[in-house]
C-alpha cells in the first residue's frame, strides 16, 4: 500500500508440497499493472525475502513464467539463480531460481 493505494501483494508459503515445489515456490507476488516498472516488484521480493529469512526460511524457491521477463529480472536482481526451467501441462513452462535469504 502506498497511502491508500493497493500497489501488490506477497505471499509467504512456510513449507513446500511437491507442488509448490514444482511451480509455486516459498513466495509468490504481484504488482498492480498501473504500477509495474517502478520498482516495486524488486521491493517487496527483497522484503518477502527478508521476512522468509525471519521465519527461518534460508534458501528461498521463487518461480515465474518462462515468458515472463520482467519478473524474471525482479528475481535475478534480488539475488536468484536458476535452477532449471520446466513444462507444465496446461499452463505457462516455469523457470525455477533460488535465493539465499
Amino acid at each position: 500500500m502506498e497511502g491508500d493505494e493497493y500497489i501488490g501483494r506477497l505471499d509467504i508459503r512456510h513449507h513446500l508440497t511437491e507442488h509448490l515445489r514444482q511451480i509455486g515456490g516459498h513466495i509468490g507476488y504481484g504488482i498492480r499493472p498501473s504500477k509495474r516498472r517502478q520498482g516495486y516488484g524488486r521491493l517487496i521480493l527483497k522484503l518477502g525475502l527478508e521476512k522468509a529469512k525471519e521465519m527461518g526460511i534460508e534458501k528461498v524457491l521463487v518461480t515465474c513464467d518462462v515468458t515472463n521477463v520482467g519478473s524474471r529480472k525482479i528475481i535475478e536482481a534480488n539475488g536468484g539463480v536458476m535452477e532449471n526451467e520446466i513444462q507444465v501441462d496446461g499452463s505457462p513452462d516455469k523457470a525455477r531460481f533460488w535465493i539465499q535469504s
